[in-house]
C-alpha cells in the first residue's frame, strides 16, 4: 500500500522568494524560490527547476531539478534530475543521476550510523527562519515551531 501526502504539511518555498537562515522541518519541503543556509528535514526535500540553494542540505531523500552549491546528507536516495546542477559534496546511501544532470564535487556512500552523526553535529542550534516574499511574508521560530503571516505593504 503506498503512503500518502497531506499537502498541507509540505513547507513551500515560492518562486521569487527569498530565505538566508536555518530551516529544521519534520515533514516535506519543496523549493522553487532561493535559499541560503541550512536545510533539516526528516522528510523530502524538492528543489524545483527554478530553485537556488546555497549551503547544507540534510534531509531522508534530495530531488534536485534545479541549482544546489554546498554539502548534502542524504539518509536514502539523493536524485539528480535533467537538467540540475550540483556543486559540492554529496554524502548518500544511494544516488540517482539523470542523463544532463550535472554533478561537480565528491560523493560519499555512507550508513546510517554515518548519517546520524551527521546530524547531530548540524542540529546543534536552533535558529529563527525570517522570510522575505512578494505578497506575504511567514516567520516561523524553529525553537517553538509557532508561526506569524505578515502582509507585506505595497
Amino acid at each position: 500500500m503506498e503512503s500518502s501526502i497531506n499537502v498541507n504539511s509540505v513547507s513551500r518555498i515560492s518562486e521569487g522568494t527569498v530565505i538566508k537562515g536555518e530551516i529544521f522541518s519534520p515533514a516535506d519541503i519543496r523549493i522553487d524560490g532561493s535559499f541560503e543556509g541550512k536545510i533539516i528535514s526528516k522528510g523530502r526535500v524538492v528543489a524545483g527547476d527554478k530553485a537556488s540553494i546555497k549551503g547544507e542540505v540534510l534531509c531522508e531523500n534530495l530531488d534536485i531539478w534545479g541549482k544546489l552549491e554546498g554539502s548534502v546528507y542524504t539518509k536514502d536516495t539523493l536524485s539528480l534530475k535533467e537538467g540540475c546542477q550540483l556543486n559540492g559534496n554529496i554524502n548518500v546511501r544511494r544516488l540517482s543521476v539523470e542523463l544532463g544532470a550535472v554533478l561537480n564535487g565528491n560523493c560519499k556512500t555512507i550508513t546510517d550510523a554515518e548519517f546520524d552523526k551527521y546530524e547531530q553535529s548540524l542540529t546543534k542550534q536552533a535558529t529563527t527562519v525570517h522570510i522575505t516574499a512578494p505578497a506575504a511574508a511567514v516567520t516561523t521560530s524553529a525553537a517553538t515551531g509557532s508561526q506569524q503571516k505578515h502582509q507585506a505593504a505595497n
